[in-house]
């Protein structure tokens, strides 16, 4: 029988290459080192020497807290209109006392000529030192924006104490900071009241609060991860926290503690103390023993606020065994919500910092926001565009806070209305306030977007329903 040989067969010819137009990538990297802007360029600032602005004590005695305060230090570079502007935000809309360290105002208008106009476009500017201007005038609020909008005092367990989560809480040790964001999410709580918000009040003692703390958590052996936070974990005297961080490392069950500090970058002085360096190391290594994972986790919003004296900070956290540093930014318009501006943030933080990007949230439904929250289609947009340029450890999640539900990236959604800008949430746990509810991961959790950006159909809907 004769066996049939197998047919060679040509391969089949590659097609001519074609031309490639070249017309660059949608986003363009180029490493910019990091400069501190010079601080002497401000007149209030002329004769500020190095020494003295990288103290800490000098740092935190020369906050800008007052409309006087920032003319001494701009002096004659910003008209009259602004400042009649920022008072008129500060008697009627703002959520949050002026509060701004020297160090975060030098990195507003880092490089160019101090002029109104330049002042105002400034995108650190825009949420630490808000106008009435910056505000929406047709919605300045959402109808269903609100104080607490994440409910976390609701499910507070202690003073303080917040289990959202059921294998986290949310420490928070106090109700101030080093400097004050307009767009806080704990506006409500943090900071001194404004003529738009009577803040709450903490009212047990320190010691007393954190005993609670301790207490819940070593009757809770669920728990095994503490973000301690506040307000912001730099304004507790060191010995304090180190007490409070050493206690939490005794409990055997958590494994996870994370300090929660815009500081880092706001004040990166403070995190530049001795008696703070070396008591930080002392906390890193008693977790080191234990296998505990120490992180601090900072809130970066713009590549402008990265300096050497930011990546000193967070380098020496490192160095002296704190396991990671991260940062948690949020989404707003006017300071960040492009790819340009967040793929810059991330390599100024990942590249030049050592800083971990970690999550973009979509700002918080809070009171007289509007005009800094985005929606969620355009989170998600943003979330595709970034995607292939970072590292893939050091490309962040963009995640929505969703009330009740907790953080979802933002592709997570279960259906989403566009006109009206309703999305809808399910979770697969219960906080603390649900544990007797047998519907609870039934439910759906709706979220909502700006409604000036709905389209027209969308926007007259809630004209309509406006007083519902």
């Amino acid at each position: 029988m004769t066996q049939t040989q197998p047919v060679e067969t040509m391969p089949a010819p590659r097609p001519a290459p074609v031309a490639v137009p070249t017309t660059g990538q949608p986003y363009e990297y180029r490493r910019a080192p990091l400069v501190e802007p010079d601080w002497t360029r401000f007149p209030g600032w002329r004769h500020i020497t190095r020494e003295q602005w990288e103290n800490a004590q000098w740092q935190r005695v020369n906050c800008v807290k007052n409309i006087k305060q920032l003319r001494t230090v701009l002096g004659d570079g910003v008209d009259e209109s602004f400042y009649a502007d920022l008072e008129a935000d500060q008697k009627a809309l703002a959520t949050m006392s002026m509060l701004v360290p020297p160090q975060m105002i030098n990195t507003m208008v880092p490089s160019a000529l101090m002029t109104t106009e330049a002042f105002l476009a400034d995108p650190i500017r825009r949420y630490m030192i808000p106008v009435a201007s910056d505000r929406r005038t047709d919605w300045p609020s959402h109808p269903y924006a609100s104080r607490d909008s994440l409910h976390e005092h609701d499910m507070w367990v202690a003073e303080g104490l917040t289990h959202r989560y059921p294998t986290k809480v949310l420490a928070e040790l106090l109700s101030t900071c080093p400097q004050y964001c307009g767009h806080c999410t704990r506006m409500d709580l943090v900071g001194n009241s404004t003529p738009a918000v009577d803040k709450l009040k903490l009212t047990l003692k320190p010691v007393d609060r954190y005993d609670a703390h301790i207490g819940y958590l070593k009757a809770h052996p669920g728990v095994r991860d503490v973000v301690v936070s506040g307000g912001d974990v730099a304004n507790v005297p060191w010995k304090n926290l180190e007490s409070y961080l050493m206690r939490l490392l005794e409990i055997e069950t958590i494994r996870d503690i994370r300090l929660a500090t815009k500081a880092l970058m706001g004040l990166p002085q403070h995190w530049l103390q001795p008696d703070v360096v070396e008591g930080l190391e002392r906390v890193a290594r008693t977790a080191a023993r234990r296998g505990v994972n120490l992180a601090i986790h900072t809130h970066v919003n713009h590549a402008q606020s990265i300096t050497p004296l930011v990546a000193r900070a967070a380098q020496t956290a490192l160095d002296v065994g704190v396991r990671d540093v991260r940062n948690q930014g949020v989404l707003m318009r006017g300071v960040n919500a492009t790819t340009p501006d967040l793929l810059d943030l991330c390599f100024a933080l990942q590249g030049e910092a050592g800083i971990l990007p970690y999550y973009f949230y979509m700002c918080d439904m809070i009171p007289n926001a509007e005009h800094w929250r985005v929606p969620v289609w355009h989170a998600q947009q943003l979330q595709h565009d970034i995607m292939g340029y970072l590292p893939g450890y050091a490309t962040p999640r963009i995640v929505c806070d969703v009330p009740f539900v907790g953080k979802r990236w933002v592709h997570m959604l279960t259906e989403y209305d566009r006109d009206r800008g309703i999305s809808y949430w399910t979770k697969n746990y219960r906080t603390s306030i649900e544990s007797a509810d047998a519907e609870a991961l039934n439910k759906r959790h709706a979220y909502y977007d700006p409604i000036d950006t709905l389209p027209e159909t969308g926007q007259q809907w809630w004209a309509a329903h406006r007083n519902d």
